[in-house]
């Protein structure tokens, strides 16, 4: 039985209103036995000192995707299997080093799955890296987001859209999820800015379509995840019975008291909006993002304001992979900077992420829990910039990135 205890001035449990400490941390075959000012310290136990650092769970990114590059989208999704597969393990083991022990994957544009390959590969041991759930595609209308059509000849038909037009093919499309090993159901209800020939302002599937499907998922007991942008597109997915929505672009004050009211997750991915500014101001954007985008920005900010001002309940989420995951950290400032808090923001990225995710083993440091779990110099509620600096980076209980150590180090 391996042991490890884990010394700290600060601790952040995932679920408290402030920060703890002293505190140490005791760990037995990659689950936190015990946490107190002082545990026993067994004959056979590492005992690491993290000094002065903050520790708190594992951060949890609810909305990546580690098989697409956002800014070359003609050229990647044409990419092989084997290719992304390896492309984005590469990817999921850079982000963990920030600090990032568990992902939702939200869909990739392939005719094969390669993240469930990923995330199988990795939950045996054959291959190292954060925890994953998975999406593994993206189902929506024909000419709607996760119709890649556009980007091509129209002669030009290589399975790597997932699209549907009558109840009969969705059901058949969300059943093959189901049946290949998918954790969630994920779908697009709007167009979206880095897509061809669709607008984020518009929906893209009638009530009926949006009822199937969710049905259909519901009845697999497989949660649904909804991409989203148009004001009616987010209460569409409400009432569909949607598990969490994606974006919420532009979102209203009805949509945020039906969210509310609904128990439903928002993953607001605030940071994908400064990346995009950035991109506008200095010409960047693609050709086919900019005019929409430029369009939507201030009521996006606007939008990002209501979800902050509100009581729903907010996951962390950042859609890296249609930015640079090395910029995924800075998710925690956009939140804060769009008003949420400093302690809402980490909570959005452990305990209310897991509560999302269904995960009742990660999220929070407590006894019984898997020991995911992270360190920083500084104290985050105080300066959330500090998310930055992680430097300890511990999975179900095995040590992945520590002073001069880091398994991942490129």
């Amino acid at each position: 039985m391996s042991k490890t205890v884990l010394i700290c001035a600060r601790l952040f449990d995932g679920l408290g209103e402030a920060l703890a400490g002293p505190a140490e941390i005791l760990i037995e075959d990659g689950i936190i036995t015990d946490i107190a000012h002082s545990v026993s310290h067994p004959a056979t136990a590492k005992i690491v000192d993290l000094g002065d650092r903050t520790v708190m769970p594992g951060f949890i990114d609810t909305h990546v995707h580690l098989c697409l590059d956002g800014l070359n989208l003609r050229q990647q999704i044409l990419e092989c299997s084997a290719t992304k597969a390896l492309t984005g393990l590469h990817l999921a083991q850079q982000y963990m080093r920030y600090g990032f022990t568990t992902l939702r994957d939200m869909g990739t544009l392939d005719q094969d799955w390669p993240t469930i390959n990923l995330r199988d590969a990795i939950e045996s041991g054959l291959v190292h890296g954060p925890r994953l759930v998975v999406a593994a595609h993206m189902i929506s209308a024909t000419g709607g987001h996760a119709d890649m059509q556009g980007a091509f000849p129209c002669r030009c038909h290589l399975g790597l859209s997932k699209v549907a037009d009558s109840p009969g093919k969705i059901r058949e499309l969300v059943r093959a999820e189901h049946a290949f090993g998918g954790d969630w159901i994920k779908t697009m209800n709007t167009g979206g800015y880095m897509s061809f020939g669709d607008d984020p302002a518009k929906v893209t599937w009638f009530e009926d379509e949006m009822q199937c499907l969710a049905e259909t998922a519901r009845q697999l007991g497989l949660p649904v995840a909804v991409h989203t942008g148009a004001a009616e597109g987010c209460k569409q997915a409400l009432r569909a019975g949607a598990r969490s929505l994606e974006h919420c672009y532009l979102i209203d004050d009805e949509g945020i008291s039906m969210a509310e009211k609904g128990g439903a997750f928002i993953v607001p991915t605030m940071q994908m909006t400064r990346e995009d500014k950035a991109m506008l101001k200095a010409g960047k954007l693609p050709m086919q993002a900019a005019w929409k985008f430029g369009r939507d920005v201030d009521e996006i900010e606007r939008a990002q304001k209501r979800i902050a001002a509100s009581k729903v309940p907010v996951a962390f989420g950042t859609d890296c992979g249609m930015f640079p995951f090395s910029h995924g950290v800075l998710e925690f400032q956009a939140m804060v900077a769009a008003g949420i808090t400093p302690l809402r923001a980490l909570k959005a990225a452990t305990s209310v992420a897991a509560d999302l995710l269904q995960r009742d083993d990660i999220g929070v440091l407590a006894p019984g829990k898997k020991a995911d779990i992270v360190a920083m110099t500084g104290d985050p509620i105080a300066d959330i910039a500090i998310t930055e600096n992680v430097d300890f980076v511990m999975k179900g209980g095995r040590i992945y990135r520590h002073q001069a150590f880091d398994i991942f180090q490129s």
